[in-house]
């Protein structure tokens, strides 16, 4: 019998499915639940020994005896410190050495509660990789804890060998042992490049033939590759390729686009048919919230992420495989590896996304984003700030040659007109800028230097506040709380833009931004920068992104 404590069980499994067999266990009894439950698992061998400080060196002998990882179980408080000269020595050695530390609940470290001091992090840059796991509450925490127990193991092995820490918080009471077996687990497995010299490959092409459903999600990338056209057509046949306007051209043939709005408009039934059995991700961070709440809520059998740095991301809950390579070179390497059948999975997503209409919005915010974009000379590259604007983009078909640049490392709202202006600096092409007005606003000292020329046209949106506060489902803004969520304000930018040399043009109605497009999107250099501020009312832009949004049910 195992103890009941779920983070205890989730690491037991994993431990073993990761092949970490020998163990050495010191005594205590916060520690109690995990040594009882690894001494009691045939895949274990367990050695005891008392004194902590020896324990972490033995340990490193059964690691360095054939090169395969070991671990040491340790109570809390200053047990767990006896074992860093041995950490320090796996470090430098490069061997594969697991600490588990157990520990008090986090509300009773320094406390005067005893055996108690700040357990997570304690050896610093001594360990590739520290974690600290969750006591297990919800579905979530199960999850989460099962993705820092892969992390941690797989970082024993990642660009070189060394020791990795994970502590265990545990509750009281300690010494419930009611559970029969194991839970089934997720394993994360990595490979470092598809060679022989990382690990045997066959069976991974042998499940990435097995499905028929397959896809692939292509996050931002800020640069163009351009398939062989034979890797295209042995690619393009086999999958159904999404991407936004942030991915650029990074995809063997035309991907869907529009998947934001089909997410919604789809009836239930129809969604079913959609569910991937494989997801294969790469590139950056993804948009629409739709298709991570629908990945999640329908999660494949399998996802793999194909990255240069190798790390685990685990963006839809159902990651299984990480695949450390240049996601270009794994792509033409499987082309040839593919089973040459026919895949309805990718018509069926063309099929159920072609048909969706463009958008025609009266005067807004929408309105004036698609009317640029219809307008754009190529080629050009077109900054969108975040928030709602680089959402309504999306709506929007882009010409191939602009490409497409944002904020979407940490999506706020700093910074990215100062980004712009430094890439259109270096630029030779006309930049676009479309930016709401609290980015713009808060980032107004970027137009305070004289660095930036005259291929820069920002499209400023201003409706006087966060607009996309009034459209959050289930945000009920009162008119005491109204003015600080949504940031309300009555700026505009006509005297600093005039100020710093720019040309200035207002716009209040669809006449004036029709005509003052055409100046704008004028593919030949001004003679000054172009600020086009466009002024429209958060009320009715929500009213008609929802209405829009209605008529596609």
């Amino acid at each position: 019998m195992y103890s009941d404590k779920k983070n205890i069980l989730q690491l037991v499994a994993l431990l073993k499915e990761h092949n970490i067999s020998k163990v050495v266990l010191c005594p205590g009894s916060r520690n109690s639940p995990i040594v009882h439950t690894l001494a009691n698992h045939p895949s274990f061998s367990c050695y005891s020994v008392t004194d902590e400080r020896s324990a972490g060196f033995f340990a490193l002998g059964l690691a360095l005896h054939g090169g395969k990882p070991a671990a040491i179980c340790c109570t809390s408080g200053t047990a767990l410190l006896n074992i860093h000269p041995a950490v320090a020595e796996a470090f430098y050695q490069q061997v594969p050495l697991v600490v588990i530390s157990a520990d008090r609940p986090a509300a009773w470290i320094g406390q005067m509660d005893g055996q108690t001091l700040p357990q997570p992090g304690v050896f610093g840059s001594l360990v590739k990789k520290a974690v600290n796991l969750p006591e297990i509450q919800t579905d979530e925490d199960e999850w989460y804890c099962n993705r820092l127990v892969n992390e941690a193991l797989l970082e024993l092995n990642h660009h070189g060998k060394g020791p990795v820490h994970i502590n265990v918080p545990i509750s009281e009471p300690l010494f419930q042992f009611t559970t029969t077996e194991l839970p089934d687990v997720r394993v994360i497995t990595r490979y470092q490049g598809l060679n022989i010299y990382d690990r045997e490959y066959n069976s991974l092409i042998e499940r990435l033939n097995k499905y028929n459903k397959r896809m692939v999600v292509v996050g931002q990338m800020s640069l163009i590759y351009l398939f062989e056209k034979k890797i295209s057509k042995l690619l393009y046949k086999h999958f159904a390729w999404l991407t936004e306007h942030t991915g650029n051209r990074t995809i063997p043939g035309i991907p869907v686009k529009n998947f934001d709005a089909a997410l919604y408009a789809l009836p239930e039934e129809t969604l079913e048919k959609m569910v991937p059995e494989l997801v294969i991700t790469y590139g950056g961070h993804i948009v629409s919230k739709r298709l991570k709440k629908f990945l999640r809520n329908h999660p494949p059998k399998e996802h793999w992420h194909v990255s240069a740095d190798g790390e685990v991301a685990d963006l839809y809950g159902s990651l299984t495989t990480v695949i450390e390579m240049d996601p270009f070179e794994f792509l033409e390497k499987i082309a040839y590896l593919l089973e040459n059948k026919t895949s309805e999975f990718p018509r069926v997503w063309e099929n159920n996304t072609k048909e969706l209409p463009e958008p025609e919005f009266a005067y807004s915010e929408m309105a004036a984003i698609g009317t640029l974009i219809k307008s754009l000379p190529t080629p050009s590259a077109l900054h969108l700030g975040n928030s709602s604007t680089v959402r309504y983009a999306q709506l929007y078909t882009l010409p191939e040659e602009v490409e497409v640049c944002c904020n979407r490392g940490t999506s706020g709202i700093e910074g990215s007109l100062s980004t712009a202006l430094g890439y259109a600096t270096a630029s030779d092409k006309l930049n676009f800028i479309v930016i709401g007005d609290l980015s713009f606003f808060y980032d107004m000292n970027a137009l305070w230097n004289s660095n930036y020329g005259c291929n820069v046209r920002i499209l400023l949106l201003n409706n006087g506040g966060g607009e996309i506060f009034q459209a959050l489902p289930g945000l009920s803004l009162s008119d005491k709380t109204h003015r600080f969520v949504t940031a309300s304000h009555k700026t505009s930018a006509q005297g600093w833009a005039t100020e710093r040399g720019f040309l200035y043009q207002g716009v209040h109605n669809t006449e004036e931004l029709e005509e003052a497009m055409k100046a704008f999107t004028e593919p030949n250099p001004a003679s000054q920068p172009i600020l086009m501020e466009v002024f429209t009312e958060k009320e009715k832009d929500v009213r008609l992104l929802k209405e829009y949004y209605h008529k596609l049910k």
